[in-house]
């Protein structure tokens, strides 16, 4: 009977890891860099196409 414990507390640890961790990351937040932001900006309308130009030039400087 003992012997059942030693192998069912790893097996629970370790699902509760299993579980732990894949319940995180669909949290996780995709980090976009500053032209991946202008162009979803620009595709969504919030900026014209003057303004989307002159960000870029200005991105692409640095």
């Amino acid at each position: 009977m003992m012997m059942w414990w030693w192998i069912l507390i790893p097996i629970v640890l370790v699902l509760g890891i299993f579980l732990y961790n894949g319940k995180n990351r669909q949290y996780t937040v995709k980090k976009e860099n500053p032209l991946d932001i202008l162009n979803n900006r620009f595709a969504k309308g919030e900026i014209s196409k003057e303004e989307y130009e002159e960000q870029k030039r200005m991105l692409d400087k640095k």
